[in-house]
């Protein structure tokens, strides 16, 4: 499966809770932090609700 480099480029200042939630359940707690996670329906479910506010990298 793939390996998915996740990080925050945005802040979640001023977002709504579902998109900061998302970004807790990513592992993201600060701006320009990095995470690994695995290509799953799961994992890129949660990234497409916080797209605009990272960026994704296939490692």
């Amino acid at each position: 499966m793939k390996k998915l480099k996740i990080t925050q480029v945005k802040s979640s200042i001023d977002r709504s809770e579902r998109q900061k939630r998302s970004l807790q359940a990513l592992g993201l707690r600060k701006m320009h932090q990095s995470v690994e996670h695995e290509a799953t329906p799961q994992i890129l479910g949660i990234v497409d609700t916080v797209k605009h506010l990272v960026t994704v990298e296939e490692i």
